[in-house]
């Protein structure tokens, strides 16, 4: 059954999770600025406890859960940011936690979630080889399942990024968000439009697996095919049917980023602005770079940075490749 949160839920997510998890400044992104002659500000959630912003709703789903849930123990599937952020919280909790990452998994994520405490399992190499392993492990074991985006509670938590932008920039004009499965953007978009209607919200996904271009199309949750993108983090090919609504409802573009413009927008951010962050993050900044949506001269536009947990070997070919 569809439950779909508001803003309510997310105060309460925020207030449940204030004390264990990190408040993200916003961050002036002045160098940037010339670009497209905006003020631009950055919410940068690879700054935050794991390094994502995934640890904001894994907390608040975690705490949601009743005894005999958590007692069972928990499991999840992930790219990495989601994997570390639910092993972080289980540890906190004492709680036992199963993970099932792709087989092509950054290193610095499988050890991240390891060294957490989590049992990692490596499978497959896409978001549906890894959940037909987890839904295996999660008959035979009896574990409680922590989705990765598609939850209420869980959206709730992710969020209250959402309520922190409009509380530190009240005169904010553009939030642009990455979108994957779309648990993030569905919690920041209602947290926003429910504080602050007239604030433009964008939704920014790999231009390879546009999976709500097409389901806004289709006027329903669908699912596309797989397809490549340095965004590993986003390669997710179905709709959540608990985020769509909230998306639908709230989101006033949804827009691609091809990965032309993923690799310069991460090069943009990493060299003039000089935060580490992973492809995934840089794709609100790759729409504006390619044009894929209209940056008004003047505005103020907060891109959402979702996380920083880059593979130190990938991130040296690209800083490689833009100084040969």
């Amino acid at each position: 059954m569809t439950r779909i949160i508001g803003l309510d839920d997310i105060k309460t997510a925020a207030g449940r999770i204030s004390d264990k998890v990190r408040r993200t400044p916003i961050l002036r992104g002045d160098k940037l600025d010339p670009l497209w002659g905006a003020e631009v500000y950055f919410k940068p959630e690879n700054l935050q406890i794991t390094g994502s912003f995934k640890i904001r709703g894994a907390t608040n789903k975690i705490l949601s859960l009743t005894d005999e849930e958590r007692a069972r123990g928990i499991i999840a599937s992930s790219s990495g940011n989601h994997a570390q952020g639910v092993a972080y919280a289980a540890k906190m909790l004492g709680i036992k936690a199963t993970l099932v990452l792709p087989e092509n998994a950054p290193k610095s994520k499988i050890d991240g979630t390891k060294a957490l405490g989590a049992d990692v399992v490596l499978h497959g190499f896409d978001s549906i080889q890894r959940y037909k392993k987890l839904y295996e492990i999660k008959a035979e074991k009896g574990y409680t399942l922590v989705h990765s985006y598609n939850d209420p509670d869980l959206i709730a938590g992710q969020g209250t990024s959402g309520l922190e932008i409009i509380q530190d920039l009240p005169d904010v004009d553009t939030v642009v968000v990455p979108l994957g499965g779309g648990g993030l953007l569905a919690g920041v978009a209602a947290a926003v439009k429910e504080t602050s209607p007239s604030v433009r919200v964008i939704g920014v996904e790999p231009a390879g697996i546009q999976r709500y271009a097409e389901s806004r199309k289709a006027g329903k949750p669908v699912e596309v095919p797989m397809g490549a993108t340095l965004a590993d983090g986003l390669m997710i090919t179905m709709t959540g049917e608990h985020n769509y609504p909230l998306i639908d409802k709230y989101v006033d573009e949804i827009v691609p980023a091809s990965d032309e413009f993923i690799y310069k927008a991460l090069m943009e951010i990493v060299f003039r602005s000089k935060l580490l962050v992973e492809p995934s993050a840089s794709v609100g900044v790759a729409a504006a770079l390619e044009g894929s949506f209209k940056v008004k001269p003047g505005e103020k536009i907060c891109f959402f940075l979702s996380g920083g947990n880059i593979d130190p070997d990938k991130l040296a070919s690209f800083i490689s490749h833009e100084t040969a």
